[in-house]
This record gives C-alpha cells, structure tokens and sequence, in this order.
C-alpha cells in the first residue's frame, strides 16, 4: 500500500525495476512469462531474491487474473512502457487489525471530527487522485490501464475505496481489495494534513469490527509501521492465505458515511 507520505515506498519500486532492467539479459530470462491464454502463476517459492519477490511477468490486467493473483499472494507493479511484473516479496508487511496503534496526535485528529470519511462513495476519483504525479516522482506506477483494471474489479465488488471529505472536498482516501477475512491495500493519497491517516484508521477499526484478520500493506514504510504495520515471512503469509480467503464477513460496503 502506498501513501502521500511513502516516499520510501515509491523509491523502493523504482529502486526494484531499476534493479531489474540492466540486468535484463539474466534476469528475464529467469522469470515465467505468463500467457494470456492461462491464469496460473508460479509457486511464490521461485520469486526471485534479486530484486526481492520478482515473481512473473507478463500476461494481461484482466480481473480473472487480477483475482487470482491476489489469491495467489502476488500483485502487479510496474510502470508504463516495462512488461507487467508480478511481485510477492518476502518478507511481507502487515497490518493486523487488532494492533493497529493510533498516536495521540491522530486520535486527536479523530476526535476533533474535522473530516468525514465514506466508503465506496467515489472510487474512481480516489484511484485518479492516487494516481496523480507527486512532488517527489515524475511517473506513477498507477497507469492508465491499472486504473481500468482496478475499475472493473470495484464493479464486480471486489475493490473498495475510502474517501475522506473536508467540506465537501476530496481531500484523502484509499483503495484496496477485499477478499474473504483479508484486505489487501494498494495506495492512498493526502491533500490535507493527515487526511489519509484518518481514512486508513477509520479503515482498519471498521475492519477489526466486520472480522478481517489482516491488511496487505505489500511493502514496509515507517509510515505503516507507525500504525502496528510488521513484516512477516512469506510463508506466513500463505498460511493466512489459506486459511482466511474464503472466510465469511459481517462486511458492508454499501456507499455511507462512516
């Protein structure tokens, strides 16, 4: 999950294919080539270690493919003009909705009620939003054609989106999938001063409350680990995999607010 304030998250991403594509002569050929014409994904066990979690790369954004990546425990990160590359890195950084820790300056933030927060009210301005060049990079990762993607899987129901409102104005928000007990995040964006940190806080309480076990965060940020966000191994996270994905939930997405 990347945010307004993971730099170190984005860098991170550039740093990895930056890693990958001088060496392209060894390391593509190491990896597997997906095909459009399947959905399979290779064992997590062959993610490259160089850079750390390269799983696959190729195949399509189709939503079949996309769900069953996640299913998988692998997820796309590239940028425009590269193949799609898949990732499941190792270790994982997670959010187990019971420890997430609020600082007493957010939870003063919360009580002050400044901003209202809804879900599902507005996913696609909030995946634009995320989008959007930063300050601190001339390219997102967030393409046109992810964006499409990730459309579509809010339309079948499966990506859901947290808008947080000052007046009336987006000023922060996030998305991510919900699968079973598990919520896999992929990005936030903060147009106002800790905006995204209320919506993500807002998110997590009210997961605890429908009975999610645990959030993907996908890669470690001192801004995560401020929340309670830890790294496990990989196949710890399988083993969650496994055993929640087709977990029930009292979860309610209907567009509200919070």
């Amino acid at each position: 999950m990347t945010t307004a304030c993971d730099r170190v998250c984005r860098t991170e991403l550039q740093t990895r294919i930056a890693c990958a594509l001088p060496f392209r002569k060894v390391v593509m050929p190491m990896l597997t080539w997906l095909q459009r014409n399947s959905l399979d994904f290779p064992p997590l066990d062959k993610a490259l270690r160089e850079p750390n979690g390269l799983l696959a790369a190729g195949g399509d954004l189709s939503a079949d493919r996309l769900i069953r990546a996640y299913r998988h425990g692998c997820f796309p990160w590239f940028q425009d003009g590269q193949p799609i590359l898949w990732w499941s890195p190792d270790p994982r950084t997670v959010l187990l909705p019971e420890e997430l820790h609020v600082s007493r300056s957010l939870g003063k933030v919360l009580r002050q009620a400044r901003y209202t927060v809804t879900f599902d009210q507005n996913f696609a301005a909030v995946i634009q939003a995320c989008a959007a060049p930063r300050s601190y990079a001339n390219e997102t990762w967030i393409t046109r054609s992810m964006q499409d993607a990730y459309l579509e899987l809010h339309r079948r129901g499966h990506a859901h989106s947290v808008e947080v409102w000052e007046n009336d104005v987006l000023v922060g928000g996030l998305y991510g999938l919900a699968m079973g007990q598990l919520f896999f995040g992929e990005s936030m964006f903060s147009r106002a001063d800790n905006a995204s940190k209320v919506g993500f806080a807002t998110l997590v309480e009210r997961l605890h409350a429908w009975g999610f076990v645990l959030i993907d965060c996908q890669m470690p940020t001192q801004h995560l680990h401020s929340f309670g966000a830890r790294s496990i191994p990989r196949q710890a996270f399988a083993d969650y995999l496994n055993r929640h994905l087709d977990q029930p939930t009292n979860a309610d997405w209907l567009p509200r607010r919070v």
